[in-house]
């Protein structure tokens, strides 16, 4: 203590620690001054409360939190002096009771803080002054810390109605909004897709690996809704766009793709899984030729009760098709498995399993595994996204609402993805091991994916390994695993680990997690720690997962986001300028392709700039023989089957009528695509 401030031995018994994050001691958090300046020895202030509001615009500025650490009053009661520290001061022990799961932390030791002492004339003066920080700073995180969240009671509560009703502020028509109609010949709508401008730039970052589902919810048409689905690099679901369609057929499902792949810049994704379903999987093979398409083995799966329930031997098959799928580490493990299967149980001539065979490609584990699922493994992503809509909307649902309510699921989304990137940055998971590769990860991924990365750590104590040789470069070995099937079942699993010692180093193992999921397994990590590495190559460690990840989107404008981020308002201002030079330049042939050269030339001015090209294509609609954005509200139609909603009743829907017994839908209603969209 005496290294921060000058006090004399019998001073150190009265100082008061209070380690609580200063805003609440009152008041509002101070807003962002572009120009505070720097803390140093010797700057003076008239308060405690002039000292606290400095400090605090100065962390806000820089992009930390601030905490009161410690403090001494005199006699008459006016304090002395205090200390203002970073909110990632101090170390946390864990308190978890189990060592291999500590818990999320916060405290890094960080140094950084400023000393203030009471000066001659009654006001403070900074004795001492630490500004290097052990952990990174993000000022555009800033307002995510507990010391700066003080909100007037009166605004939170404005803010809480304006929550229940779907109100924001602003909304504001953005010219990137992305949106297709397909009506039929008597101008009656048939199907729509439409994708918002942040949706678009999200699947630049993260559009390698899709789900489609349109198992889940309808509207009051009973038009599926059809959401194209991804994941961040927190596993956090993430849109791509989504429609509503009035069928499902092969044509309608070829008419979205084609709709959504335009959107998307002619881009396919490498992957795309859905549920089994052929009009899908038509569709998919015309429009999406080059992606790897996968069946959802949950829905598949989900099928063997009404199948098999009756049969005399239902647990047995099971049993049997369970482990086919699952324990078959090759396709000819696979292929000798199902026969075996066929054979024991006489089901050769069962038509059910015989398309599944025939379709073993899009579903079997041994056939998929070598494809990058990122983490996806069925389309119960696409249905909790679903599920996450179906807060907003419900059966009554029209057009216009969907697309309204819509805006305000997204907000709750984007919200969530920035709260996950200022945990990631703000707080870690302790380590569970000493090994170096466990702390690159740590440093390097979020926090969801660095829990994954620790399970395959956990995963060490069930190992043993053995060399099987090697030829000076490549080596061999087989790591025996022990995997807990139920409660008190544990199977043994052999898996083969094949280390090439090239600049950089290859492993590989044949259970194919890191090719299937991303995440290194514990396989490939327990030799490469026997093996004595401190880290494992850059090819290992997916960019996709990173905390530091480059995601253009968050630069792109929307019309259910705000922020005083000045990145995001330099792109807005350089976007408007583009925009007007873009549409002028487009009338012409001669002058898009000098248009083109002259960026081509600018580019090489601006290495680092914004890479996004999803934002050029406008908004479609059909042409309506004159009648602009006149179409008439669609039929109710008839389609699959939907699993019962679980969802919690939205305030919007609670005010509104139950309806009549008798009451009929609208069949004339006219619905105006340039008030919708």
């Amino acid at each position: 203590m005496a290294s921060l401030v000058e006090l004399s031995d019998n001073e150190y018994d009265e100082v008061v620690v209070d380690d609580s994050p200063i805003n609440d001691e009152g008041g509002e958090a101070p807003e962002v001054d572009d120009g505070v300046e720097e803390p140093k020895v010797g700057m003076t202030f008239s308060s405690e409360e002039e000292v606290r509001s400095y400090y605090m615009k100065y962390a806000k500025q820089k992009g930390f939190g601030v905490r009161r650490r410690n403090s001494r009053q005199s006699e008459d009661g006016k304090v002395r002096w205090f200390t203002l520290v970073c909110a990632r001061q101090g170390i946390t022990k864990s308190r978890a009771s189990n060592v291999l799961r500590p818990r999320q932390t916060e405290r890094v030791g960080c140094k950084a803080r400023v000393n203030s002492v009471l000066n001659e004339d009654g006001g403070y003066t900074l004795s001492n002054v630490i500004l290097d920080h052990t952990h990174y700073c993000s000022p555009g995180k800033s307002r995510h810390f507990r010391c700066f969240k003080k909100v007037d009671e009166r605004v939170k509560k404005r803010l809480e109605i304006n929550d229940e009703a779907g109100i924001r502020y602003a909304k504001k028509k953005n010219a990137d909004f992305y949106y297709a109609i397909d009506v039929g010949a008597d101008m009656r709508l048939k199907n729509v897709f439409w994708a918002d401008a942040r949706s678009r730039a999200a699947y630049q970052s993260f559009g390698d690996v899709i789900t489609f589902d349109t198992t889940y919810l309808t509207n009051a048409y009973k038009m599926p809704f059809a959401p194209f689905v991804g994941v961040n690099h927190h596993g956090q679901s993430i849109l791509f766009g989504c429609g509503l369609i009035s069928n499902e057929d092969a044509h309608t499902f070829e008419w979205l793709f084609e709709s959504w792949l335009k959107c998307m810049n002619d881009q396919p994704p490498n992957a795309i899984i859905t549920d089994q379903d052929k009009a899908m999987q038509l569709a998919i093979a015309r429009v999406f030729p080059s992606s790897r398409h996968r069946f959802c083995l949950w829905h598949i799966l989900k099928k063997l009760p009404e199948k098999f329930g009756s049969h005399s031997q239902y647990n047995e098959i099971k049993s049997s098709l369970h482990k086919c799928v699952y324990d078959s580490l090759s396709e000819n493990e696979f292929e000798e498995g199902w026969c075996e299967m066929l054979d024991t149980y006489d089901l050769r001539d069962n038509g059910w399993l015989g398309s599944l065979y025939v379709d073993r490609r899009f579903w079997v584990l041994a056939y998929v595994k070598c494809t990058f699922w990122a983490g996806m493994s069925t389309t119960q992503r696409s249905e909790g996204m679903n599920a996450f809509f179906d807060d907003y909307v419900h059966s009554r649902t029209e057009l216009k609402q969907f697309v309204e309510q819509y805006d305000s699921a997204l907000m709750r989304k984007a919200e969530n993805e920035r709260i996950a990137d200022f945990s990631s940055f703000n707080a870690e998971i302790p380590c569970i091991s000493r090994y170096p590769i466990e702390k690159q990860f740590q440093k390097t991924y979020t926090i969801a994916k660095f829990k994954e990365v620790q399970e395959e750590f956990r995963g060490f104590l069930y190992l043993s390994h053995s060399y099987l040789g090697g030829d000076g470069a490549k080596y061999e070995y087989v790591v025996a695993d022990e995997i807990e099937v139920s409660d008190g079942f544990i199977k043994r699993v052999n898996y083969n680990v094949s280390v090439e010692e090239v600049d950089p180093l290859n492993i590989t193992c044949s259970c194919k997690l890191f090719e299937f999921r991303g995440i290194l397994c514990r396989h490939a990590l327990r030799i490469l720690a026997q093996l004595g590495k401190t880290e494992v190559p850059q090819k290992y460690i997916l960019a996709r997962w990173r905390k530091d990840i480059k995601r253009d989107y968050l630069n792109v404008k929307s019309s259910y986001e705000a922020t005083s981020n000045p990145v995001r308002k330099r792109f807005d201002r350089i976007q408007s300028c583009f925009h007007s030079l873009c549409s002028n330049a487009a009338k012409t042939e001669g002058n898009c392709v000098k248009l083109i050269a002259q960026l081509e030339q600018l580019k090489q001015e601006y290495p680092e700039g914004n890479s996004y090209e999803g934002t050029t294509t406008p908004g479609q609609a059909m042409p309506m023989d004159g009648t602009r954005g006149k179409v008439l509200s669609p039929l109710v139609v008839r389609s699959k089957g939907r699993p019962p909603s679980k969802r919690k009743t939205h305030p919007v829907e609670k005010s509104l009528k139950k309806p009549s017994t008798r009451r009929r839908l609208p069949t004339t209603e006219v619905v105006y695509c340039s008030i919708i969209f």
